[in-house]
């Protein structure tokens, strides 16, 4: 049987002040795009089950686009594949917080797409000689939670399809969102399956050899910076990491075999400036430097700077920093005080705590908001306020604790 396994498209998601001329919000439609992508390619594969393990997407009430725009991909699936069943599971974006919400994805059951949103649903297909146990976020985090262990006397392929958080990934960049159930290997039981099939890590990788999260098909918060990090690691022994795409799974066996998917632009992290000892002109220049070797237009873009202080920082040329900005569909100069970089205290090599700003942002850029939210003015309002803060405590005499 030929699996193929998704996660953590997150669409709705929305990002930045950019629209595209008919007035949806660019990485919106960045996402949706590539989700219109991977079912082009699950269209070429055939795969006979696809699985979603989760945050189909990014708001338990997406927009009326979000939710036609899959109702449409998933509908070219049905259509195309009729023989092919599609099972969805709600992860922590896509679980109501109060029994009065209804749940989006529940409309898709009328395109015949299975669903799970609060009890684990046991789904046999006999015609795969297989079944999938599908657990949802909430199910998970239950008091009561399910024994995660196929049924004896059950079909030949027995698949597990679960959202949560593998202890030990993603926790040195930051890259695991919050707010996942606690999952272990203990817990999995990895040799009880044919495959497991994980949402809610956003890089692809296995935690055994047939128990794999697929990744999400985007750069997506808490931290696509680190995803990037994570993937170069993850590159050199082999294991996963090869980008964003899904899963195809030959079972039994478990033979894994990862499909990317284009990206509709790219994450561009700039080699990073040392700024200590420089003054605002000679920092200007190596800006200057940074994004000429680089093709910024229409990218999102980063380039950190260590050891600025604020003097510095006040006195760049702001007006081609502006300009560079408008270029790209974002640039994100991440300027770092001096003291940030001492707060590595005794970590070790290479290891930075973040400052609390960094915190902040991090935090409000994951976590789930309405779809008629703006996130990007929601996260700039929070770090206003908390630099405000900062601000009047300065002035009033206090200062960090040591």
């Amino acid at each position: 049987m030929k699996l193929a396994h998704l996660a953590d498209l997150h669409l709705g998601f929305r990002q930045f002040d950019r629209q595209t001329p008919k007035g949806i919000n660019q990485r919106e439609a960045d996402i949706a795009e590539v989700f219109r992508r991977a079912v082009d390619d699950l269209l070429e594969q055939k795969p006979q089950l696809i699985v979603i393990a989760g945050d189909l997407f990014h708001s338990v009430r997406p927009t009326n686009a979000a939710i036609m725009f899959c109702f449409r991909q998933l509908h070219r699936l049905r259509a195309a594949l009729p023989e092919t069943p599609v099972v969805v599971i709600a992860g922590e974006h896509d679980t109501p917080r109060s029994t009065e919400t209804g749940a989006i994805l529940r409309l898709y059951e009328a395109l015949g797409v299975e669903v799970a949103v609060e009890e684990a649903r046991r789904i046999v297909f006999p015609k795969l000689d297989g079944a999938v146990l599908a657990v949802p976020h909430q199910a998970l985090v239950k008091a009561d939670r399910p024994a995660l262990r196929p049924e004896p006397g059950g079909p030949t392929l027995n698949v597990l399809l679960t959202h949560g958080v593998h202890g030990g990934l993603g926790e040195a960049r930051g890259t695991m969102e919050y707010g996942g159930a606690a999952l272990s290997r203990e817990i999995l039981a990895p040799e009880k399956w044919d495959y497991i099939a994980l949402g809610h890590y956003h890089t692809a990788q296995p935690v055994a050899a047939n128990a794999w999260y697929s990744g999400s098909l985007e750069y997506l918060p808490p931290n696509p910076w680190g995803q990037l990090q994570d993937e170069a690691e993850l590159k050199k022994p082999k294991r996963g990491g090869a980008g964003k795409g899904y899963l195809l799974i030959e079972l039994p066996g478990a033979r894994v075999t990862f499909r990317p998917i284009a990206p509709v632009r790219r994450h561009i992290d700039l080699p990073f400036i040392q700024g200590a000892g420089l003054n605002a002109k000679a920092l200007d220049e190596q800006i200057a430097q940074r994004i000429a070797a680089a093709k910024i237009d229409d990218q999102i873009v980063r380039l950190l700077v260590w050891d600025v202080d604020r003097a510095t920082a006040r006195d760049l040329d702001h007006a081609a920093i502006r300009a560079y900005k408008a270029r790209a569909l974002n640039l994100q100069l991440d300027l770092r005080r001096p003291e940030a970089q001492r707060a590595q205290g005794v970590s070790g090599p290479g290891v930075r705590h973040q400052t609390l700003t960094e915190t902040v942002r991090d935090f409000l850029g994951r976590r789930p908001l309405d779809a008629e939210l703006n996130r990007e003015r929601f996260v700039k309002l929070g770090v206003d306020y908390l630099e405000t803060a900062a601000r009047s405590e300065e002035a009033a005499g206090g200062g960090t604790p040591a």
